[in-house]
């Protein structure tokens, strides 16, 4: 499938020709509470983010390990649902054009309808949607009526994914591509994982869309490292973890600006991850 044109991808275009590599920042939205979560992506993309993945909260994320479970449970306590998160996405809509991306479990989204999902997070400003859970084999109606209404789909891969599956993802996702670096949960990471860089030269066989790298990067220097190889780094547990260290303090959204701006320091550097 085609790429939407969307601002991701505009994004990644924009990037390539700079000569840069883009960041992408996960939010768990509704936490620390619901009412921040659009200040908050307005700080990452002060410090530095190009790209913020807003996470739905959901009771069981697998894939997920402590630090975002942990948000998760704050953020569902807090009250927040798919329809406050667009609310969300409405007020960063209102001062910022940064590309948004749904990162979400697929049961929250079958509850409340594709057709509806679609139709709801476009008007709201979503530009795609990325499902952790959604077996590939049956993700060709839940793309359809994604794209239908102008989104892009995302799906990952991992090291262990087959070449069979490496070439389904490239079928259905646009946008960009997600590589996993490592098998297991999210979660900050000592090193980055040896298999995230033969996945990106496996992955380029099967397509031209940019890949990005999460899982594990919390750190400016695994930032620099991951951009050498990848088009985009994602940086999840280490923002999450940011949140939760500083939640409740008055200088929380200063705090993540300025923890988003170390993160993304070598990016900034001229011709910093081109290859």
């Amino acid at each position: 499938m085609v790429q939407t044109g969307t601002r991701i991808s505009n994004l990644f275009a924009s990037r390539k020709a700079e000569g840069r590599k883009a960041f992408i920042a996960y939010l768990t939205g509704g936490d620390p509470s619901p009412e921040l979560t659009a200040s908050l992506a307005l700080a990452l993309e002060r410090g530095g983010a190009d790209l913020i993945e807003l996470g739905l909260p959901f009771s069981d994320p697998i894939a997920d390990g402590p630090v975002i479970q942990r948000a998760s449970e704050r953020a569902l306590r807090a009250g927040m649902t798919l329809p406050r998160l667009l609310e969300a996405v409405r007020e960063i809509r209102r001062t910022s054009q940064i590309p948004l991306l749904l990162f979400s479990y697929l049961n929250p989204l079958l509850r409340y309808g594709f057709e509806r999902l679609a139709r709801d997070a476009a008007e709201a400003g979503i530009d795609g949607v990325l499902l952790t859970d959604l077996c590939i084999e049956e993700a060709s109606e839940p793309v359809h009526q994604l794209r239908a209404h102008g989104l892009d789909t995302v799906f990952l891969a991992a090291p262990t994914s087959t070449a069979r599956r490496l070439k389904l993802v490239a079928e259905h996702s646009s946008g960009f591509v997600y590589l996993v670096s490592r098998t297991g949960v999210t979660g900050e990471q000592a090193s980055l994982s040896s298999a995230a860089a033969p996945l990106t030269w496996r992955m380029r066989e099967f397509t031209d869309l940019p890949l990005a790298v999460g899982f594990g990067v919390s750190t400016p220097q695994q930032v620099a490292e991951v951009a050498e190889t990848a088009d985009g780094v994602v940086v999840g547990s280490a923002i999450v973890k940011c949140i939760e260290k500083h939640s409740g303090e008055p200088t929380l959204t200063s705090e993540v600006e300025s923890f988003t701006r170390h993160l993304t320091e070598p990016l900034r550097r001229s011709g910093a991850g081109a290859r």
